[in-house]
């Protein structure tokens, strides 16, 4: 037989991005992966705010078309970039042991954040969730990678990170940075937050098998279930969306909210069938727009 040779790996070429590709290597042991670096559209925009560019797939269009075209056998994502749904000739093969999907605050906690303190974020989603906690919050705009997001924290009360991000990079226990995570009963997070998604070429079937062997079962129904309540809002859609499965308590909550924040709608439903969980949920929610703004937001995106 022969031997098993290094899969190749097409990634951003990010730190976090690195990391996450070389992790799958050390889930998948030898010979692990060859990273293929990409640069995306969202790395070579990085002043203008990702709704702007369209969304999600701004980060993962061209490291798919790394494995379509031969250059990669597989595509290691950030499961909270994938479009939710499938991109033709390719199939989302693994999603390893999630990570934490919470958002969380450096710099302070929202106990300790001053009346009227300036929290700086590029994401609508934690933005409007955030002002319904705190009316008081003002917010601005920040994007970069998590180096650059970091070193302007110093400049406002807090910045929003997501948790999976700091504890991949060891930051989280770094001595000069105050960190206070967000839990979703305040703050939801991002479709597929903390987890990985690693596609590959529909028949691939030596890679399929080799990526079989690090799916994490809880976490892949928790992402299924997330993914599918976006794909019944509208696989296209932009407006800001969050979601989280509870594996313990079996609950899938969402929410949606426009682009302005001022309409936020959530819900929860449980259950243990990720496509019934995600179209109940999405569903609810749909109803509860009903008279708003947001339904004619949604419904250029359902209909």
């Amino acid at each position: 037989m022969a031997q098993a040779r290094p899969l190749r790996a097409a990634t951003r070429g990010s730190a976090l991005a690195l990391w996450q590709a070389e992790h799958v290597g050390r889930l998948l042991g030898a010979p692990g992966v060859e990273p293929v670096v990409v640069e995306t559209t969202g790395d070579r925009a990085a002043d203008v705010p990702i709704h702007e560019m369209g969304g999600r797939g701004v980060f993962v269009k061209e490291v798919q078309a790394a494995v379509l075209d031969g250059r990669a056998d597989i595509a290691v994502h950030s499961a909270k970039d994938l479009q939710s749904v499938p991109t033709p000739g390719l199939t989302l093969a693994a999603v390893p042991a999630r990570e934490d999907p919470r958002d969380a605050l450096v710099g302070a906690s929202l106990e300790t954040l001053p009346v009227g303190a300036r929290v700086a974020t590029g994401s609508v989603r934690r933005r409007a969730q955030l002002a319904a906690f705190r009316p008081d919050l003002t917010f601005a705009g920040l994007r970069g990678n998590i180096q650059t997001r970091l070193a302007k924290a110093p400049g406002y009360g807090a910045v929003v990170m997501a948790m999976a991000a700091l504890k991949r990079l060891d930051l989280e226990h770094d001595a000069d940075l105050e960190i206070a995570a967000l839990p979703p009963l305040i703050v939801l997070p991002q479709v597929g937050q903390g987890a990985l998604a690693i596609e590959c070429r529909l028949d691939d079937d030596e890679t399929l098998a080799r990526l079989g062997a690090i799916e994490d079962p809880a976490s892949r129904l928790a992402v299924d279930a997330e993914r599918a309540f976006l794909a019944h809002l509208g696989g296209g859609c932009d407006l800001p969306v969050g979601a989280y499965y509870d594996p313990d308590r079996g609950m899938l909550s969402g929410m949606v909210a426009t682009l302005d924040g001022r309409i936020l709608l959530r819900d929860s439903v449980s259950g243990t069938d990720p496509e019934a969980l995600g179209q109940q949920l999405a569903d609810r929610l749909l109803v509860g727009a009903a008279g708003s703004s947001l339904l004619e937001d949604l419904r250029g995106v359902v209909g």
